[in-house]
C-alpha cells in the first residue's frame, strides 16, 4: 500500500509539473513576443533607441515611446514614475510622471507593461484621441471595460456593447438623457440634494470630521435612483441593500490592468462577487417587476376597477423617470417583442450601470468642487459664483430651492457656475476612455518637425488619458491652476486680445472628462445639472473643507511617513471605481450666512472655544 501511494504521489508531482512547465513556456514565449513587437517597432526606426531625459538638452522632440529595455520592456521606466506616486494613486498620474522625465516624449506614445498589464498607446493630444473617439472607424471600448463591469450589471449593458445591438439601446435610452428632459427633473434633483445640503449644515453644528465622499455618495445615489427609476433608495438616510451590495462590489471589482496581481487574482473575490450580485440582482427584478409586471393581476368576475387597475399596471402611465421613456421607445421600436417581461430582462443591466455611472463620477466631482471652493487662494472664486446666485435666485439663499422647482431654466443662466464645474473636471477628471487596438488602424501624429508618423494600434490598449491632456503644457496656459475664466472667453476670442487673458482660451476638444464622439457619456447632461443644483443650494449656506492634517493626525501617519501627495496636493485621486479622493476625503463643514453684497460667515462659536480648529 505504501508503495501504491508513493507512485500516486509520484504521478501527481510529475502531473503538476507539467502544469507548471507549459505554464512558464507559455509565459516566456508571450513575454518574448510582447517584447520583440516592441523591439521591432524600434528597429524599424518608428521609434528612436535613446530619449533625452529632463536633465538633458531636449534635441529631438515628439519621440513616441520611452527608452525599451529587452527584457524588462518598461517596467524599469514605469517603477521609477511609480516611485514618486503614492502607492493607491490613480494610474491616470503615471503618463505625467513619465513625461516629467522623458519631457521630449510626443503627445502620444507606447508602454511596454507586460505581464502586469497589456501594451499601452497612450494618448494625451485632442487631435489624436479623436482619431479612435469620434471618426467614423472609432475603436471599440477595450475588453477591460467589459471585464469590470460583468460582476456589477452581468453583461448586456450599454458600455459592453458594440455595433448594431449598441446603436439600438442607446437609440431607446437617449430621449430619457437628453438636455429637455433632464430639465423636467431638476424638481426631484433638487428634493434629494436638499437633503444632502442639510446633513452638511448638521455636521457643521456638530463641529465633527465626517467623509465627504461618503455623504457625496449617498446623496448621488438617491438622486440616480430617482432620475432613472422613479424609486427612492433613501441611502442619504438609511442603508440601502442594493446600494451597499453595489458599493462592495466595485471594490472587488478589477480591469485586469492593476499594478498589483492580487487585485485581479483574489481567491475570495468570485465568492463576493456571486454574494453580491445576489443581492443586487433581486432588489432590482423586484423593482423593475413591480415596474413591469409579466402578467396583470388577478381579477374578480366584473370587477372594473381591478381591471383598470391592472391596465394601469401593465402599461404604466409615462413619467419623467429614464426608465419609462426608454420602455415607450422599446415598445416603439421592437412592437413584436413589446413584452414587460422582455423588457425588464433587458433594462436589469442598463439600470445598474446607470445607477454605477450615475452616482460614482458625479460624486467624486462634489467632493472637488468643495475642495477647490474653500482653499484661500480661491476665496474670490467662491465670492464671484455667490454672488451670480444671489443675481439669478436673489440674496435670500433658503428661497433658491423653491425657484429653482418653479423655474429650472433659470440654470441656464449660470455661466460662472458652469465655468466652475468645468475647471473642477479639468484639474480632476473622473474616468478615461481605453479603446481596443486593430490591426488597420493606424494614429496619426505630425512632429513638431514636420515628420507625419503613423502609430500602428494592434494588440494595445489606445488609451486617451484625460488627466495627462488637461494638464498638459502644450494645450492648457497654467495648466495646474484653478482658472475658472477660461472658460468665459468668447470663442471668437483671439490669444492677443485684452479679454483672453494671456492665451487662456482652451484648445478645442482639449477638455473632454466626458468624451466626444459616438461613445460620449450619456449622462453628461445629467450629471452637469445635478453639479449646478448642488452649488445653488449650498455655497451660499456651508462651506466644506479638508480635513487632512487631523485625518493623519488621528491615524498615526504624518506626512514623512510614505508619500501622501501627489504634486503637494494631498486629497489626489485614487483608483475605486472612477478616480476618487484619497481616504474618503476628510472634512469639515462650516455654516455661512449671506447677506447680499456682503458675506459672513458664521462659524458656531462653541466649536472656537473648544479649540477645534
Amino acid at each position: 500500500m505504501s508503495g501504491l501511494r508513493f507512485l500516486d504521489l509520484s504521478f501527481s508531482f510529475r502531473f503538476l509539473s507539467l502544469i507548471l512547465a507549459a505554464y512558464l513556456i507559455h509565459f516566456c514565449y508571450k513575454l518574448y513576443k510582447i517584447r520583440s513587437y516592441f523591439q521591432k517597432l524600434q528597429s524599424d526606426g518608428l521609434v528612436y533607441p535613446r530619449l533625452l531625459t529632463s536633465g538633458q538638452r531636449s534635441l529631438t522632440l515628439s519621440q513616441p515611446m520611452p527608452p525599451h529595455h529587452p527584457v524588462f520592456g518598461h517596467l524599469l521606466v514605469t517603477n521609477t514614475a511609480l516611485s514618486n506616486l503614492p502607492r493607491d494613486a490613480h494610474a491616470h498620474y503615471l503618463p505625467s510622471q513619465i513625461w516629467l522625465k522623458y519631457p521630449s516624449l510626443g503627445p502620444v506614445y507606447y508602454l511596454d507593461m507586460w505581464p502586469f498589464a497589456p501594451p499601452f498607446l497612450v494618448a494625451v493630444s485632442p487631435t489624436v484621441i479623436s482619431q479612435f473617439t469620434q471618426s467614423e472607424t472609432h475603436l471599440p471600448n477595450h475588453p477591460g471595460i467589459r471585464k469590470y463591469l460583468l460582476p456589477i450589471t452581468g453583461g448586456g449593458d450599454l458600455a459592453s456593447m458594440e455595433g448594431e445591438e449598441w446603436k439600438r439601446w442607446r437609440k431607446i435610452y437617449n430621449p430619457g438623457f437628453s438636455a429637455g428632459h433632464i430639465q423636467t427633473l431638476v424638481p426631484t434633483i433638487v428634493e434629494e440634494v436638499s437633503v444632502f445640503v442639510d446633513i452638511l449644515k448638521e455636521h457643521a453644528r456638530k463641529g465633527d470630521v465626517f467623509s465627504l465622499d461618503e455623504a457625496a455618495i449617498n446623496a448621488t445615489m438617491d438622486v440616480i435612483g430617482r432620475v432613472a427609476l422613479d424609486h427612492k433608495f433613501d441611502t442619504q438616510c438609511s442603508p440601502n441593500p442594493m446600494t451597499t451590495a453595489l458599493r462592495s462590489q466595485i471594490r472587488w471589482c478589477s480591469f485586469g490592468a492593476e499594478p498589483n496581481p492580487f487585485d485581479y487574482m483574489n481567491p475570495f473575490k468570485p465568492l463576493v462577487h456571486w454574494y453580491n450580485t445576489r443581492i443586487m440582482d433581486k432588489y432590482m427584478t423586484r423593482v423593475l417587476e413591480e415596474r413591469y409586471p409579466s402578467s396583470p393581476p388577478s381579477m374578480k368576475p366584473h370587477d372594473t376597477t381591478s381591471s383598470s387597475s391592472a391596465s394601469s399596471t401593465t402599461n404604466p402611465k409615462r413619467s419623467k423617470a429614464v426608465v419609462d421613456l426608454a420602455h415607450a421607445e422599446f415598445q416603439t421600436s421592437t412592437p413584436q417583442n413589446a413584452n414587460n417581461e422582455s423588457f425588464a430582462t433587458a433594462a436589469l443591466p442598463q439600470m445598474k450601470l446607470f445607477i454605477l455611472g450615475g452616482h460614482d463620477t458625479t460624486a467624486t466631482t462634489i467632493t472637488y468642487l468643495f475642495h477647490l471652493l474653500s482653499l484661500p487662494a480661491h476665496s474670490h472664486h467662491l465670492h464671484t459664483l455667490q454672488q451670480e446666485h444671489s443675481t439669478i435666485f436673489g440674496p435670500d439663499p433658503t428661497s433658491a430651492p423653491a425657484k429653482l422647482t418653479s423655474h429650472p431654466e433659470l440654470l441656464n443662466q449660470l455661466p460662472y457656475t458652469l465655468a466652475i464645474i468645468k475647471e473642477t473636471l479639468r484639474l480632476f477628471p473622473v474616468v478615461t476612455a481605453p479603446r481596443a487596438g486593430a490591426p488597420d488602424h493606424f494614429l496619426s501624429h505630425t512632429t513638431p518637425a514636420g515628420e507625419n508618423m503613423k502609430l500602428p494600434t494592434q494588440h494595445c490598449l489606445v488609451w486617451s488619458c484625460h488627466h495627462g491632456l488637461h494638464r498638459h503644457p502644450a494645450y492648457w496656459t497654467r495648466p495646474n491652476d484653478f482658472l475658472p475664466q477660461r472658460w468665459l472667453l468668447r470663442p471668437d476670442d483671439k490669444d492677443e486680445d485684452e479679454d483672453a487673458e494671456d492665451g487662456l482660451k482652451p484648445v478645442k476638444d482639449a477638455w473632454r472628462p466626458f468624451e466626444f464622439g459616438p461613445r460620449a457619456c450619456i449622462g453628461r447632461e445629467l450629471a452637469v445639472v445635478e453639479l449646478k443644483v448642488v452649488l445653488v443650494l449650498s455655497v451660499r449656506g456651508v462651506r466644506v473643507g479638508n480635513a487632512y492634517a487631523e485625518f493623519d493626525d488621528a491615524a498615526g501617519r504624518g506626512r514623512r511617513k510614505g508619500r501622501r501627495e501627489v504634486q503637494g496636493e494631498r486629497a489626489y485621486q485614487i483608483q475605486l471605481g472612477s478616480a476618487r479622493a484619497s481616504d474618503g476625503f476628510p472634512a469639515r463643514a462650516e455654516l455661512v450666512e449671506w447677506e447680499g453684497e456682503g458675506k459672513r460667515e458664521r462659524v458656531d462659536v462653541e466649536r472656537k472655544r473648544e479649540g477645534v480648529r
